[in-house]
């Protein structure tokens, strides 16, 4: 077993198109000696993006495939590597540190790894990963906020994706949880992140989430808007695996876009917000009380938006009390179209970022 393990799982992750930042500090090989034992990590590094049974692992190991299989499983559990089909006929994969490894520490996450974290952010994580395109996740609209002559798109709608799920999990924000950990917990909601499948049984083995039927799932989103937090889902149309309900404070993607400069954390909507200047009542409620991205400002007695700081969340919209903001879709060449799917998405990022793929397979 090799004594730079971490370093060598490091420049792995970051070869990979989602990327893993290297710094001068070595604050990245940290992290992962907090995550991973030095076996683990041994393991992790020899893992491809295309998941394989224990007996192939063992054989590149030359280890015991039965006593390896134990270790892989703890190792799905403990969020460090996917695992993908049911037990007695599982296969294993490397995990993206984003989105990945670091989402899947929500049970792990302590004040030294959210120490370690905030410190990886300062020193370049967000921007390193955020400037790269297909973006991560994309903002989804408050429906109800939409103008009510144009055609939302499925990948567009939270209903819309919803419909196409049969079962649904919860659990709570792992960005929340981080920041609550080092004194800067804010009042949002917990419980919100909403994982989902088509597949029946996709939760039979499951890691800490609460499994929930599609009515409270619904009733679930519906207190995210209600509490001002900004839906997002993968950039991809076809398959949806997962919502995000973000806060502006402690959000690692609204963060990255707002703050460090990284509009590759989360792409905007293909809408804008418009404020009706004849029936504004100045309140300020939308720009004081609910955009997370401070878009919103007073000009000559009524409020209006920054296009280039909207990200076309439509929280702005639902306590207007006058009902004077609406999203209108942007023009087409500013609107995006997500590739189709995750083996999509990692061929287009993987050519954007020039990181080849091959060497995964």
């Amino acid at each position: 077993m090799s004594g730079n393990v971490y370093e060598r799982l490091a420049q792995k992750l970051d070869a990979l198109p989602n990327g893993y930042p290297r710094t001068k500090s070595g604050i990245e090989v940290r992290v992962l000696r907090k995550i991973f034992t030095e076996d683990e990590a041994e393991i992790a590094c020899t893992l491809k993006l295309i998941p394989e049974a224990p007996e192939q692992i063992a054989e590149r190991l030359t280890r015991d495939p039965k006593a390896l299989g134990e270790i892989l499983e703890k190792m799905v559990a403990q969020g460090e590597i996917g695992g993908a089909g049911p037990l007695g006929a599982r296969r294993y994969h490397v995990l993206p540190f984003v989105v990945g490894v670091y989402e899947f520490q929500l049970s792990r996450m302590d004040k030294e790894l959210a120490e370690l974290m905030e410190e990886y952010i300062a020193e370049g994580f967000l921007t390193g990963v955020g400037n790269s395109s297909p973006a991560f996740l994309h903002t989804i609209p408050i429906e109800q906020a939409v103008d009510a002559q144009l055609e939302v798109h499925p990948f567009e709608s939270v209903r819309q994706l919803m419909d196409k799920a049969k079962v649904f999990c919860t659990h709570d924000c792992i960005c929340r949880k981080e920041q609550a950990l080092i004194g800067k917990a804010c009042d949002k909601p917990q419980g919100n992140c909403i994982s989902m499948s088509m597949d029946e049984h996709a939760f039979d083995i499951n890691y800490g989430g609460k499994i929930v039927n599609r009515k409270e799932a619904e009733r679930i989103m519906k207190e995210a808007e209600d509490a001002g937090l900004v839906h997002a889902t993968m950039t991809i149309t076809d398959e949806t695996y997962h919502f995000c309900n973000c806060c502006a404070c402690c959000c690692g993607l609204l963060r990255g876009v707002s703050k460090f400069n990284a509009p590759g954390m989360l792409a905007k909507s293909n809408y804008w917000a418009s404020i009706d200047p004849d029936t504004c009542a100045a309140c300020g409620t939308c720009a004081n009380d609910r955009c997370p991205m401070g878009a919103i400002s007073e000009k000559d007695g009524s409020y209006e938006v920054d296009q280039k700081r909207c990200i076309g969340c439509g929280v702005c919209s639902p306590t207007c009390p006058t009902e004077s903001i609406s999203l209108v879709r942007k023009p087409a060449d500013q609107c995006i179209q997500p590739p189709p799917n995750m083996v999509s998405w990692m061929m287009e990022r993987s050519m954007n970022t020039g990181k080849p793929l091959d060497k995964f397979m």
